[in-house]
């Protein structure tokens, strides 16, 4: 790997593979929802409870994380991170009992905390300018790696059981390879930087009181896209049981195909808010899904099947918008807004799952699709959001 000028594709290449495995392992939990539910005989408020814990851990130490990164750079935390990963992983492999499934859990959530503030950072350095583009080659590895965890369960922890995620310690161990290439990088990279003489800090594109509104609006947004993606991701193989009776392995199939279909959709936000603008983006891309959400309740199993992947793919642009239009909005501070945003949507998603779980065990599976179909809505405060940029066109080359 080496720092060349323009986008370092070969690092964007490997921190985007490195993603894709973390996000695969961190899914298997998910993807194993129903084994879980059967083998220790759990409540929907459990289940939420083991998204909350993941989620929790993530969300409280991503900022911290992120906050000192900014101020010390940490290049080989990164293998560091995935090494919590593989040790939660290996205890869900032979959890005895819920708690330690809720451990194991934990260990997963915390690898997260520690992999996604600086592998983001690493993006941004390899991303010659092309910060959009950069972020969604990076987030479509976390996605196609979420969307592959429900295909490897239905291939091999179904039929083989809980034991059988062991297996995929061995992902683990090459993001580790990987991702020790990926510091090697990063440490030659800060050390010319420190040869080069300091440059002044940026100021921010906004007043002090702007920059607060705006960061406010897009914790809004963040809110209302991963409350719903967590009703999605968390419940669908049971909504797709309970109201279509399709068997637990089918439901996996359908679960990757929503997840694939997000992981897709990554690509478009980035490059095209490169282009025309973040904002545009982050409109389009929340408001954008609340027909199809609304929709959805009264579907039967094909046009489930279809509006998801729309949901999946329009919904999923977002993200890397809006964490590049934060990195613009206070310049210098990436590790502290990659830790925010990662934290506080892996936060909401967790919240969110326990409380939809607890909803479910009152009411329905059913009754909580129809809730949350309205939370897309919340995208029209993205009217607030003030322009800090002017799109950049760069050659198709």
């Amino acid at each position: 790997m080496t720092d060349r000028p323009g986008a370092s594709f070969g690092v964007l290449g490997a921190i985007s593979a490195s993603h894709m495995i973390n996000d695969m392992m961190q899914s298997l939990i998910l993807a194993i929802y129903p084994i879980l539910k059967g083998d220790f005989h759990l409540s929907f408020g459990q289940i939420g409870l083991i998204t909350l814990t993941y989620q929790l851990t993530a969300s409280l130490f991503q900022p911290m994380v992120g906050l000192y990164t900014d101020r010390r750079s940490t290049p080989y935390s990164l293998p560091v991170g995935m090494s919590f990963t593989l040790i939660g992983l290996i205890l869900l492999a032979f959890a005895p009992s819920f708690a330690i499934v809720l451990l194991a859990a934990a260990f997963v959530g915390t690898g997260s905390s520690i992999f996604h503030p600086e592998s983001s950072r690493v993006a941004r350095m390899a991303s010659g300018g092309r910060h959009g583009l950069a972020q969604s080659l990076f987030q479509v590895g976390g996605n196609t790696g979420s969307a592959l965890g429900p295909l490897v369960a239905a291939a091999i922890i179904v039929p083989f059981g809980q034991h059988s995620v062991a297996w995929f310690g061995l992902a683990a161990l090459v993001g580790i390879l990987l991702l020790t290439q990926v510091s090697k990088w990063y440490a030659v990279q800060q050390a010319a930087a420190k040869a080069r003489p300091a440059q002044r800090a940026a100021a921010p594109p906004l007043p002090r009181g702007k920059v607060i509104g705006a960061i406010g609006v897009l914790l809004l947004l963040i809110f209302s896209k991963y409350f719903y993606i967590a009703g999605i991701s968390s419940f669908y193989t049971f909504y797709l049981m309970d109201k279509f009776g399709v068997s637990v392995q089918s439901a996996q199939v359908y679960l990757f195909v929503f997840l694939f279909a997000s992981a897709l959709g990554t690509l478009v936000g980035g490059p095209v808010g490169d282009r025309i603008g973040r904002k545009p983006v982050i409109w389009a891309s929340i408001l954008g899904v609340a027909p199809f959400a609304l929709l959805l309740p009264h579907a039967d199993l094909f046009w489930t099947t279809t509006l998801t992947i729309i949901i999946g793919l329009i919904l999923s642009s977002a993200f890397s918008a809006i964490l590049v239009y934060a990195q613009e909005l206070m310049p210098g501070k990436v590790g502290m807004v990659s830790g925010l945003f990662f934290g506080f949507a892996f936060g909401m998603g967790g919240l969110g799952a326990a409380l939809l779980g607890l909803l479910a065990d009152h009411t329905s599976i059913d009754f909580v699709y129809r809730v949350i179909a309205y939370l897309p809505l919340l995208g029209i405060v993205a009217a607030l959001l003030p322009s800090v940029e002017r799109p950049r066109r760069f050659a198709m080359t």
